[in-house]
């Protein structure tokens, strides 16, 4: 395929993406897409007038308006020439969307080789933590850390609070002031770029217990499912209760999640708590995969349905249950999700609203809510990445209008708030105690539904730091630095 002249390398994927908007590369090619050619590394310098901003921006439009999933939301009246950047001109030209929160920043330009290290092997440079700030005390916690990543060697955990940043002891600066100067952007900074060899001077606060640490930003491989607290068997009063954490839908989930299920369905485990609160999405493969493990009884039967604009109906698909060895028949789930969870996140949950009724509820606070995906076209001389929201997901019974977050859907929802000073996995952390007691049959408070887009529950206070300009990592997973 081709557009005017512009040979075109590119990659039709059925991904969802981060609350940021972020994609995934991979789960095969619709139409008449050629197979991608391999990705350039180190990124190329761009040399040729290919590459000069009036023809990336030209790419940009080009592909938004063979496939944007809203054409008759786009202003095509804008001029580019108005733009300094590729993305401000795809901002200006899907504002239209993104004024109803059809594309609250879904489609972007990212680089082909960063994106492409994330989704095969979880790889980015950062010390290894997912941040959240509370949004009235200008403070600046851990709500997740990463193994085999600097800060956690450094002894920093879920629950460490970050009290100040600095690049030496001598100029720290508080995460007060900045958050009152600048708010989380000012922190972002602060930090530096996530460059591999990048170092800062924290001062940390564990429990009552303030000390300085030096951490320096590495590369490192994200487990998705974490071998500390990632998949558990629980015992809530003689019944055994999974525990499934996933961090983000990249390629290594698919081990993780067989050998988790593997151990539920041994067990004799039928009932099922998802943590997926911090999960921004990523491929809708492992999102399909996901709900396959949750359904062995359901093989054959709708698990979603995905629909692009009109004039691309032929690339129409619907996605049936498919039979796996490790799977279980779960009888009830509990969805953990926060303003935070998103898309290929969302997907899995929404797909079992038509089987489980009131046997299925979100339990936490509202969702992001991004019923939409992406797909990619690759312009491998410039190392651009083009990610257009280009379809729809639904399930079984054609629901698939949750751009408010999932509470709204859903038949019973749970509020609590995310107890990142316990661990996740741990059965007395809040979320997780909520969800044990629905599926115990025990009282709960709903969610407030009235609350807006990704609003967190009752009492909840923190969101993710979402940079201006994320990685590829920090839109699957956000908050990640």
């Amino acid at each position: 395929m081709s557009m005017g002249r512009t040979s075109l390398s590119i990659v039709l994927a059925a991904s969802l993406a981060s609350c940021g908007g972020g994609g995934s590369s991979g789960g095969g090619n619709f139409g008449n897409a050629p197979t991608p050619t391999p990705t350039p590394s180190p990124t190329p310098t761009p040399t040729t007038s290919a590459c000069a901003l009036s023809a990336r921006q030209d790419f940009a439009k080009a592909v938004i308006d063979e496939w944007y999933l809203f054409p008759s939301l786009v202003d095509s009246s804008v001029n580019k020439a108005s733009y300094s950047t590729v993305q401000g001109y795809i901002d200006a030209l899907v504002a239209p969307a993104r004024a109803q929160s059809r594309d609250r920043f879904f489609t972007y330009i990212t680089s082909i080789a960063e994106e492409n290290a994330f989704f095969n092997s979880g790889s980015s440079a950062g010390f290894g933590v997912r941040l959240v700030y509370d949004t009235t005390q200008n403070r600046v916690f851990v709500a997740e850390a990463f193994e085999n990543a600097p800060a956690l060697a450094a002894g920093i955990d879920r629950g460490t609070e970050i009290v100040a940043i600095g690049t030496s002891s001598s100029n720290l600066q508080t995460v007060n002031n900045l958050m009152a100067s600048g708010g989380p952007q000012a922190v972002v900074n602060a930090l530096g770029p996530n460059t591999a060899g990048v170092s800062r001077v924290l001062r940390i606060n564990n429990g009552g217990t303030v000390s300085e640490v030096t951490v320096a930003k590495t590369e490192f491989a994200l487990d998705p499912v974490s071998n500390r607290y990632g998949a558990k068997v629980l015992n809530d009063g003689g019944k055994l209760v999974g525990y499934i954490n996933l961090r983000t839908f990249i390629d290594t989930a698919d081990a993780d999640l067989r050998a988790a299920f593997a151990n539920f369905k041994s067990q004799g485990v039928t009932e099922v708590i998802v943590d997926v609160r911090y999960n921004g999405g990523g491929l809708v493969r492992i999102a399909e995969l996901f709900g396959d493990l949750l359904s062995a009884n359901r093989v054959g039967q709708v698990f979603s349905r995905t629909t692009f604009r009109d004039s691309k109906a032929a690339n129409n698909t619907t996605k049936t249950f498919a039979a796996q060895t490790q799977a279980i028949a779960a009888t009830k789930i509990a969805f953990i999700g926060y303003s935070g969870t998103a898309s290929a996140s969302e997907l899995v949950a929404n797909a079992f609203i038509p089987y489980l009724g009131t046997n299925t509820a979100l339990i936490g606070g509202n969702t992001f809510g991004k019923p939409v995906g992406q797909i990619a076209f690759d312009r491998a001389e410039c190392d651009d990445r083009m990610r257009v929201t280009a379809f729809q997901t639904e399930n079984r019974d054609g629901q698939g209008n949750y751009y408010t977050g999932l509470a709204s859907v859903f038949p019973r929802t749970c509020a609590a708030p995310d107890d990142i000073f316990r661990q996740l996995g741990d059965p007395q952390e809040a979320a997780i105690k909520a969800a044990l007691d629905f599926l115990g049959g025990r009282t709960c408070t709903p969610i407030a539904s009235s609350g807006g887009i990704g609003t967190q529950s009752t009492g909840q206070r923190r969101e993710p730091i979402r940079p201006e300009q994320p990685t590829a990592a920090q839109r699957e997973m956000p908050g990640a630095f």
